[in-house]
């Protein structure tokens, strides 16, 4: 199933804006997008990843190639230029803030790098993350808390049950699982048998 221009991963994103920005090839782009490198260091996207973000945009005609460029190592290296529709993408993607909180040290450092490469201003980002952030505190402020000293509820009572006898069990102390010393006397006249059955009795102290 196709994926719409509002559902690209945070790599992809990168990629395309950096297309944005000027026409470039692969290999440059995962260069920059290298742990290293000026956005790698905000956001790092390995090279295969690279080369598979940039065929999705094109697929997605946000990307298209804009030409060839020699290259000392190999074939051609293909030239590749965001489209009005990939500006116009990366544009909106840049005035809106993130819906997760989680998503604070990700996506918006990247938002606010590229907004930085552009030259533009942050206040109207960060002035609707803002918002965005409060009207979720907000709602975790409103939210019902669980009493103190109640329990999550287990998935049915048999559960719960060998919880209690789980916690309820110890384990015998060898002074107790040891049959009682006896005085040396006379030996037994018992067959070995009868013997072992009449000491049974001694031990099942231990399975209470």
């Amino acid at each position: 199933m196709p994926r719409s221009r509002n559902e690209l991963t945070a790599g992809e994103w990168a990629v395309l804006a950096l297309l944005a920005e000027a026409p470039s090839h692969g290999f440059a782009v995962a260069r920059v997008m290298a742990p290293d490198g000026e956005v790698g260091r905000v956001w790092s996207v390995r090279r295969p990843l690279v080369y598979r973000a940039a065929e999705t945009l094109t697929r997605m005609d946000l990307v298209r190639p804009a030409g060839t460029e020699p290259s000392r190592t190999g074939p051609q290296r293909t030239v590749l230029t965001a489209t009005p529709a990939g500006k116009r993408a990366v544009t909106r993607w840049l005035k809106t803030p993130v819906e997760h909180v989680r998503d604070g040290r990700s996506l918006l450092m990247l938002k606010l790098l590229f907004l930085a490469r552009r030259g533009a201003d942050a206040t109207p980002l960060l002035t609707a993350q803002r918002d965005v952030f409060a009207v979720r505190a907000a709602l975790l402020a409103r939210a019902p808390t669980r009493p103190r000293g109640s329990s999550v509820r287990s998935r049915s009572g048999g559960s719960r049950r060998r919880l209690r006898r789980r916690a309820s069990w110890r384990p015998c102390s060898p002074s107790r699982c040891r049959p009682p010393m006896r005085r040396a006397g006379p030996p037994s006249t018992e067959p070995p048998r009868a013997a072992r059955l009449r000491a049974v009795p001694e031990l099942q102290e231990c399975r209470r």
